[in-house]
This record gives structure tokens, sequence and C-alpha cells, in this order.
């Protein structure tokens, strides 16, 4: 593929030339890294590296793997079930820099503005303490609802003192009754996806310097739409897939002198130099002492988001899979998965359906059989089935 001159020109501006031309190059030539992060109160790296101790470690996250190349995820059971989440390891830097700044004794509230698909979500649900509350939005219908449904697999089955999720579809304007509640404010906003040139060429045909500018002035507008909502001393970790120094150091720069804060620490991931795609991570300390130094009303906020926002998950009040626990083949789970009939027998009544003591969902057994009430839009759509499992290769026939 062939890379837009002015961005080669711009990188050359921004970096050594020693740094450019390697970016450039591996751009051009070289695959992406594939990376998984486990669930660890469902999947421990334990378990994980007694069937795979070759998986190397991603560095700077805890229980995230790179894989040798990229396999079938969709027919695997453990994804469904939330046990794991494939998600590029330049963004996993997140766990770095929560674990260098964040108190982890006292619940906190976190808001992930835009969160979809919902790959740094499921990682703040891991590392948030427990009784935390995690509000995790995205504004536009189709990716909020790719949002909840990844949002309401990571959580099924979770013990109840894990960190509350409300997945809310809203506007960064319309946040209003969150001033000053929240303690760690996560922006990934939208960008010129410069990060994303070696999967979508679609992201090549459409960057352009005027694009660059555009994004730079919309990530200023959410900010400052959002901006309220963080309590002094709060964290905001404001993140991009660009590499260009205009939506980001830029901006960074312009978030503390016009906001009032202050950058602790801030980091490009650059292909070539860096395994991994590329990333742009900073936090900003919000000036104040107010964040961390109190127990939050985790109710009472959470009240408040359920009362003025659109809610489209609720950890709370969303009912977990009831009844005997029924264990699944590797075909009789990509079946349940599908939404086909499964011709089990089994107690009258609800049942949990389960994949190697995994929950995947609920059932209605009805003796001879049992009836499948996996979510229709959540169904796996395809019959063509390529056998994986994290855990295990797996043979058509789920031995």
């Amino acid at each position: 593929m062939r890379l837009p001159e002015d961005f080669v020109r711009l990188m050359h501006e921004h970096y050594e030339t020693e740094t450019a031309e390697a970016l450039c190059k591996a751009l051009e030539t070289t695959e992406p890294e594939v990376s998984v992060r486990l669930n660890p109160r469902k999947l421990s790296a334990e378990t994980l590296l007694a069937s795979n101790p070759d998986l190397e470690p991603v560095s700077w996250c805890p229980n995230a793997f790179y894989l040798k190349e990229r396999p079938a995820f969709t027919f695997d059971p453990l994804l469904h079930g939330g046990a794991y989440y494939v998600q590029e390891a330049s963004s996993m830097f997140v766990a770095e820099v929560l674990r260098q700044f964040m108190p982890s004794e006292n619940p906190l509230v976190a808001l992930d503005l835009c969160a979809a698909p919902g790959g740094k979500s499921t990682l703040l649900q891991s590392l948030l303490p427990d009784g935390s509350l995690l509000i995790s939005n995205e504004p536009i219908a189709k990716r909020s609802q790719i949002l909840a449904e990844n949002m309401q697999k990571w959580m099924t089955g979770l013990p109840e003192a894990a960190p509350q999720s409300i997945v809310t579809q809203n506007f960064p304007s319309e946040f209003g009754a969150l001033t000053n509640g929240v303690d760690v404010l996560l922006t990934d906003v939208p960008c010129s996806g410069e990060g994303m040139f070696r999967k979508d060429e679609g992201a090549i045909r459409e960057w352009s310097l005027e694009n660059v500018a555009l994004c730079k002035q919309r990530q200023q507008s959410i900010l400052q739409d959002i901006w309220h909502t963080l309590k002094s001393g709060g964290l905001l970790i404001y993140s991009t897939c660009t590499f260009n120094r205009l939506e980001d150091e830029d901006n960074v720069r312009y978030f503390c002198d016009e906001m009032g804060g202050f950058c602790l620490i801030e980091r490009h991931f650059l292909p070539g130099r860096d395994r991994g795609e590329g990333f742009y991570l900073a936090v900003i300390k919000k000036d104040g002492n107010d964040a961390f130094s109190a127990e939050n009303d985790i109710q009472k906020t959470a009240e408040k988001v359920r009362r003025t926002l659109k809610i489209l998950f609720d950890s709370a009040n969303t009912p977990q899979p009831e009844g005997p626990r029924i264990e699944l083949s590797y075909k009789e789970a990509l079946q349940y998965l599908r939404r086909e009939a499964l011709r089990i027998e089994a107690p009258k009544g609800p049942v949990t359906l389960c994949y190697r003591g995994l929950v995947l969902g609920s059932g209605k057994g009805v003796g001879n059989r049992i009836n499948n009430l996996y979510p229709e839009n959540w169904r796996i759509r395809t019959t063509y089935t390529s056998p994986f499992s994290l855990l295990e290769m797996v043979d058509e026939m789920g031995h």
C-alpha cells in the first residue's frame, strides 16, 4: 500500500528521520500483531499458559498475551463467554498508567466516554477496585449496541462485588448530572485514524491534512463538553490512534493550559519501533485534590446515571442466568451460540448453559431438549466453522 505524501512529510516533520522512516516502512510492509487480554475473574493466566506455554506476555498489561497468528475467534465459545477480549496490544497501555496513578483501595467512579467496541472498558472493569462504578458510553447507536453486548458478555457470571457496569448512549454535552462526579475519565477520541493504516486501507484513502485539522478541533470540543464531570484531582486518560502531534501532544498542551491540569505521562506507540499498532496516550491530572480522597457514594451516582442518561445495559438490573448448570461440548456450545435447537435432556425450567465451566447464557429445559434463549442479535450467523478454542484445538465434532 502507498502512504499519502502529506502523511509521510508530516511524520518527517514530527519525528527524527530514522524513526519516521522506520514507521512508514512498517506501515507499508508489515502485518499487525494479534494479542488477547484475559478476563481474570473468568480465565487465569496460569490456566492459559498450561495449555499454551510458549505465549509471550504483553509487558505493560497483566493477563495479556501475543498470539503467533490470528485464529478464527468467532468460533471460540470462550470469547462469547467473556473469558478474554481481542485487543490491540498498545492500547492496553491504559493498564500501566492505572497501575502508576490510580489508588487501589476505595471504590471509584470511572467514565469511558467513547467506549465502543469495548476494549478499554473491559480493561477498566478488570482493574477498578471492587465496588466501583464504570460508565461506558458510546453516542453512535450501532456502535453502542456492540459495546453493550461486549460488556454484558464480560460481566455475565461475575461476583456481585465486581465493579458495576452501566452502558449509556449519549453525547458528551448530556452528562450534566455527573458534574464533579468522576474520578477517572477515559476519552479515546475520534481521530484521523493513522494507527489503522495497516488494518484498513479505507483509513488511508480518507486521510488528509484537512481531516487532521478537523479532528483536532473535534477533540477539543469533546473535552470541553465533558471536562466538568471530572473531579478536581481526577485523572483524564486521553488517547488516539494517531501519530501526528497536532491531535496528540499539541492537544494535551491545549487541555492543560485552557482547562486547568498538568500532564503526568504521555507515550507514543509507533510500528517499526514498538510492538503494537499506532497509539498515543496521555494522563492529565485536573487541578485540585477532591478525587480519590474520600469514599464515593456509588449507588447515588449510579441512580443519577439511570435518571438522566439513556441506558443500554446495567449490570445491577440485569438478571444472571439461573437454574442447574448444563455443561456443553464444543459442538453443542456452537449450536447454542448459533441459536439452534439443543437436543439435550435437562430438568424442566431455567438452566444455565456452560462451556468448560464458563457461563454462556440461559436456556429452558423442557425434558428431552432445551429451548435456546441466547439473544437473537448476538448469534453466530455463519454456518461455516473453523474450530478454535483459546485453551485447546478442537476438531469438527468438538472432542
